[in-house]
């Protein structure tokens, strides 16, 4: 006797949501696409929903077009995310063989919620600009919009006062990246804490918070890009109001507050640490930065196990970094310690966690570290 298992029904038409179903027929076997952002060819992340799975049998899926990915290298050693209820995520056999990523599921429940990393909703996002608004001291101090119409807040903690270190982090400008503003969710709940750290660093500085820059892209399911399909972290040199009026919002606020350090917090498809990459090809790069970025390092490190300084990036040559890049642009501008943050997609193999990989909880913990590593050195920064 033969059984048939019932078919499956795939869904992505929700908050981050990108999937292409190819062939869906077989509930053992369902091949899939990634849809590429809009207006640009960038494509990687995907989040997608499964309903009428049958609990104790597995079931796999194939994302037919990774070689053809931004990343393809990245996939190698990667393992996809799942989700039962959209709270706890949890990593899943995976596997490249060179053209498709394959991934399995033996079921529980009979509906699941799969994604390349642990997606950080919108509604989420503005439960975490309300949060930020009742605490003592944090202001919604100015909001641009993006291409599309949505809301990009800026929040300061402090009160502005004048001769205090003025410390800018921005995160998301890539949208696939939501482990940036699981991040910044980090920073929100260190400042409710409100420990002696925190009062420490906001007795010397104010906080300039950007949660999300690309609101567009991370709505509709992209990986690099917004709606224009414009990278916004090449855009440092040449934004617009029609393609790039997220960099305009934030490139206007550091001019009318100043900067004194700058961190724009992403993730990285490919390198599985969580690391730096700073200014060492600018113009004008001096001793006093690099020593400011060495002492950001080694304090770091010197805090959390989830930081390291072996892996990373190459090194920029002397006068040859790419200025459209945030990190590079401000720094340059402002003369200040800037840095891009980088956290692994897969795990943070310094300290691997086999369940989870890097998660969104652990990039809310390293949020923390790097708010305790600004207090201890906010006084060097000019």
């Amino acid at each position: 006797m033969t059984v048939t298992s019932p078919a499956v029904t795939i869904d992505c038409a929700f908050d981050s949501g990108n999937i292409q179903v190819l062939d869906a027929s077989n509930p053992e076997q369902v091949h899939l696409a990634i849809r590429p952002d809009s207006h640009s060819g960038h494509f990687q992340w995907f989040h997608f929903k499964v309903d009428g799975l049958t609990p104790g049998h597995t079931h796999r899926f194939s994302l037919d077009n990774a070689s053809q990915s931004s990343y393809p290298n990245a996939w190698s050693g990667y393992q996809a995310v799942a989700s039962y209820d959209q709270q706890v995520w949890f990593r899943v056999p995976s596997r490249f063989d060179g053209e498709a990523l394959h991934f399995e599921l033996q079921a529980t429940q009979t509906q699941v919620w799969f994604a390349y990393f642990e997606p950080y909703s919108r509604t989420r996002h503005n439960q975490l600009i309300d949060r930020a608004q009742q605490l003592p001291g944090v202001e919604l101090l100015a909001h641009g919009r993006s291409v599309q119409g949505r809301d990009i807040p800026l929040l300061r903690a402090g009160d502005g006062a004048t001769g205090k270190r003025k410390l800018w982090l921005i995160a998301q400008q890539h949208p696939g990246e939501h482990m940036a503003e699981w991040f910044m969710e980090g920073v929100i709940e260190r400042l409710e804490a409100n420990d002696a750290q925190i009062q420490a660093l906001l007795a010397q500085a104010d906080l300039y918070l950007i949660p999300n820059m690309n609101p567009d892209g991370a709505f509709l399911g992209h990986l690099r890009t917004n709606f224009k399909g414009q990278d916004l972290n090449r855009a440092w040199q040449s934004a617009s109001v029609d393609t790039s009026p997220e960099v305009l919002f934030a490139q206007a606020q550091m001019k009318q507050y100043g900067v004194d350090a700058f961190i724009d917090v992403h993730g990285d498809e490919e390198i599985p640490h969580v690391f730096t990459a700073a200014c060492e090809g600018n113009p004008g790069y001096t001793p006093r930065l690099a020593k400011l970025e060495e002492q950001f390092r080694s304090t770091l490190c010197s805090i959390t196990a989830d930081f390291q300084t072996t892996h990373g990036y190459t090194r920029d040559q002397p006068g040859q970094a790419n200025m459209t890049l945030a990190c590079n642009a401000v720094g340059h501008q402002y003369d200040c310690l800037s840095l891009t943050l980088e956290m692994p997609f897969k795990d943070h193999d310094d300290a691997p966690n086999v369940q989870t990989g890097w998660s969104g909880q652990r990039s809310k913990d390293l949020a923390g570290a790097v708010l305790e590593t600004l207090a201890k050195i906010a006084r060097d920064l000019r």
